[in-house]
């Protein structure tokens, strides 16, 4: 059975900060051959699709994509704000190696 990710609090609370839902939007992840690492993630906001994953909370949406939900087993979906900036990250026990960039990472 695959785990679908997890979304934290922090995250669902800064798109409800940005109005997110308000805008008919969800937190779209997805995975995407490139990068330095062979795979990158690709964040965005979105509006769901039918075939999409809807992890739901606080009112807000994140996405995931059928062909993106595999590489996503079990992985933590995490906003994080550090003296370079604030980010929303992926925590993937599934990537094997990642770049200092964080978000390509290889299998």
């Amino acid at each position: 059975m695959n785990l679908p990710p997890k979304v934290t609090e922090r995250a669902f609370a800064r798109l409800a900060e940005i109005g997110a839902a308000d805008q008919g939007r969800a937190l779209r992840v997805a995975v995407e051959g490139g990068g330095c690492s062979g795979f990158q993630y690709e964040i965005a906001l979105d509006e769901p699709k039918d075939d999409d994953l809807v992890l739901e909370g606080q009112g807000q949406k994140v996405v995931v994509d059928s062909v993106s939900l595999p590489f996503l087993e079990n992985a933590t979906i995490d906003f994080t704000e550090e003296l370079i900036g604030a980010r929303f990250v992926i925590e993937n026990p599934n990537a094997t190696s990642s770049c200092g960039c964080g978000t390509s990472f290889s299998i």
